[in-house]
């Protein structure tokens, strides 16, 4: 007998049309392919998302797509473990996959983006599909890491504990299989930052508009220090993510229907 599963592309067309009868909400992991330095894999930002897409998935009724893991890694051009694609031709893969799912019958397609660097270009894309959506249909982005709170952020996921192949990200992985990660070659490494007046604006400025950025800025294309990751900490990650999206999920809900009609 066949098993049941959260995963739309394991689901079969009948699977499907019973789900639709049910739950509207599709969740779309969005990675890269790219360096995570000398110890962690390439599909970082892919593994993580889904996992935690899959998690999430059964907190709210919703179906996972299947994983988009190529997208925006030109600042990691020069690295050789890296494949992007033009910005683009992933607005247009994210655009097109919107308007799918929502010819498919989904009415809230979440795309959760596991990769910093897409943020904006997922925004731009999803208000571009927008007229080609059917009336009431949603399309957004959220990264899995935005619904944390401060105090959790300090934990796991900042720049002062890094934001690359850190301890946080290194150690969900190996919480979804620990032997994906080479914790031999674990390291620590910070990018050479100036004190400066706004480090968000600056750090945009930087990274966001110069392909090679983050080549220039590490030399392990580590930020962060890994070599105190464990699956036990990974795990403890993977819940505060789960728990932090499925608040920002219904925080978002709100805000749209706090919103009069015009």
């Amino acid at each position: 007998m066949k098993r049941p599963t959260v995963f739309l592309a394991e689901m079969t067309d009948p699977e499907v049309e019973a789900f639709l009868a049910g739950g509207r909400t599709v969740l779309v992991p969005v990675g890269s392919t790219e360096q995570h330095g000398p110890h962690a894999p390439l599909g970082t930002d892919a593994i993580i998302p889904t996992e935690v897409a899959r998690r999430v998935a059964g907190e709210i009724d919703a179906a996972v797509a299947p994983t988009i893991p190529y997208s925006l890694s030109y600042p990691h051009a020069g690295f050789t473990g890296v494949v992007h694609i033009r910005i683009p031709t992933f607005m247009s893969l994210i655009e097109d996959v919107a308007v799918g799912l929502a010819t498919m019958g989904f009415e809230r397609i979440v795309f959760l983006n596991g990769h910093y660097d897409n943020t904006y270009a997922i925004a731009y894309a999803c208000a571009s599909a927008a007229p080609r959506l059917p009336d009431g249909v949603r399309a957004f982005p959220v990264n899995y890491w935005d619904g944390m709170t401060p105090e959790e952020a300090a934990r796991f996921f900042d720049p002062a504990n890094g934001l690359h192949a850190n301890r946080g990200e290194t150690s969900a992985v190996m919480a979804i299989d620990k032997g994906l990660v080479d914790l031999e070659k674990a390291n620590v490494e910070f990018p050479p930052f100036p004190e400066v007046t706004a480090p968000a604006a600056v750090h945009t400025a930087f990274f966001f508009s110069n392909p090679g950025s983050v080549h220039r800025a590490t030399h392990s294309g580590t930020w962060g220090d890994a070599r105190e990751s464990s699956a036990e900490f990974g795990r403890a990650y993977l819940d505060v993510v789960t728990a932090a999206t499925v608040r920002m999920l219904e925080d978002i809900d709100r805000t749209f229907e706090a919103m009069p009609p015009r």
